[in-house]
C-alpha cells in the first residue's frame, strides 16, 4: 500500500506504538485561547463546567471575555444569542448531553432559526466518557444537530484537528456545533495537516472498501485497514469525514466509485448520524453497499472507555468484520 495519502496529509506515523495521547477537549481549549487573542469579540460562556470543557485556560487568559452562568443550559443558548446579535462570537460549552441535549429547542429556535453566530462546544461526547454512564454519554447528538437547518456540525479526529476546527469556526459566520470527547486519544495529525470545514480528507489509499469515519475512531479505522491489508489482502481507503454538515458529497461519491463498498464508523448511534448522511448521499447519487459501525440502538453504561468502545462494537476488530461484510456484498 502506498503511503502517498498519509504523506500528503502530513499524518504522524499512526503505526507507531508510542503515539501521543491527548484528549480532544484539550485542542478545543488551546484553540479558544488563540481565537480569543485574535479577536476580542470571541467570548466563552460556560455552565459551571469550565475545567471539564477546557474553558479554564480561556477564563484565565481572557477574563473580560468569559462569562460563567451556572447550571442553566437553556439560558446559556439564550444569552449567547443575544450577545451574537450585537456582534459578539460566543462559544458556549457544557457536556454534549446537556448542551445541545437539554437545550435543543433553544438551539433550534434562538441559534438556528434566527441564524445567530453562536458556536456550541459539545464536550464529553460518546461512550468514551466512560464511568459517567448512560445519562452523560451523548450518542444521539450528531443526529439531533445535523437535522437543524443552517447548522454546521464538525467532529474532529484528534486534539490537533480540534484546535484547528475551533479556530476556523471562530472565523466562520453562522451557528455551529463542535463535538469532542474527554478521554485521551491518539494524535494522528500534525500542525501541517490541512484542514477545511466541509472538506473530507483521504488518510489512506485503497480500492477494495472505503472506510468513512469521524472523530477519534478514525484511528481505529486506520489500524483496521492496515490489519486487513496484511492478513486478508483487502486494501481499504480511509476517509476522515470530519464535517458531518455540510458533508463533502464529492469526497463520499469519489470513495464509493473508487471502492464499490463503504463502511461508516462513528462513536454515535448507527441511526441518523454521520453514516446515515453518507447513505443518503449514496442512495440519491450512487447506490453502494454500506455497513455501519456505531452503537446499535441502545444506551451506554458506566465502564472503562476503551472497554466500552469494544463492548459497543466500535473497536478495530468490529471495523474489520464490517469491512469483510461490505467486501463480500460488493462481490455478489
Amino acid at each position: 500500500m502506498s503511503d502517498a495519502a498519509a504523506d500528503a496529509m502530513h499524518l504522524v506515523d499512526y503505526r507507531a506504538g508510542d503515539l501521543r495521547q491527548v484528549p480532544t477537549r484539550n485542542g478545543f481549549g488551546e484553540g479558544l485561547i488563540e481565537a480569543g487573542a485574535r479577536d476580542p469579540n470571541v467570548l466563552g460562556i460556560c455552565a459551571d463546567l469550565s475545567e471539564s470543557t477546557r474553558f479554564e485556560g480561556f477564563r484565565k487568559a481572557h477574563p473580560r471575555q468569559y462569562i460563567e452562568i451556572g447550571v442553566s443550559e437553556q439560558m446559556l443558548v439564550a444569552m449567547a444569542g443575544g450577545l451574537a446579535s450585537v456582534g459578539k462570537i460566543p462559544w458556549i460549552a457544557s457536556y454534549a448531553m446537556f448542551n445541545p441535549g437539554r437545550s435543543w429547542e433553544q438551539v433550534r429556535t434562538i441559534m438556528a432559526l434566527n441564524e445567530t453566530n453562536v458556536k456550541i462546544a459539545g464536550a464529553h461526547a460518546g461512550v468514551s466518557v466512560g464511568p459517567d454512564g448512560a445519562t452523560h454519554q451523548a450518542i444521539e447528538d450528531i443526529a439531533i444537530m445535523r437535522v437543524i437547518p443552517h447548522m454546521t456540525v464538525v467532529v474532529p479526529c484528534d486534539a490537533v484537528q480540534t484546535k484547528k476546527a475551533t479556530l476556523m469556526l471562530s472565523q466562520t459566520w453562522g451557528p455551529a456545533y463542535l463535538r469532542f470527547g474527554r478521554e485521551k486519544s491518539a494524535v494522528i495529525t500534525s500542525d501541517d495537516t490541512p484542514f477545511e470545514v466541509g472538506k473530507a480528507q483521504l488518510f489512506r489509499e485503497g480500492r477494495d472498501v472505503a472506510i468513512v469515519a469521524c472523530g477519534i475512531l478514525v484511528y481505529n479505522a486506520l489500524i483496521a485497514a492496515d490489519r486487513l491489508a496484511r492478513e486478508a489482502g483487502i486494501e481499504c481507503r480511509v476517509v476522515n469525514n470530519h464535517t458531518v454538515k455540510p458533508m463533502d458529497q464529492t469526497g463520499v461519491l469519489d470513495a464509493a466509485r473508487a471502492c464499490g463498498a463503504i463502511v461508516t464508523v462513528e462513536e454515535h448511534q448507527q441511526q441518523a448520524g454521520m453514516g446515515s448522511r453518507v447513505a443518503e448521499i449514496l442512495a440519491q447519487h450512487h447506490p453502494t453497499p454500506v455497513e455501519f459501525v456505531g452503537v446499535d440502538d441502545c444506551f451506554g453504561q458506566s465502564g472503562d472507555p476503551a472497554e466500552l468502545i469494544e463492548h459497543y462494537g466500535m473497536g478495530v476488530a468490529a471495523i474489520e468484520q464490517a469491512v469483510r461484510r461490505a467486501y463480500r456484498r460488493k462481490k455478489l
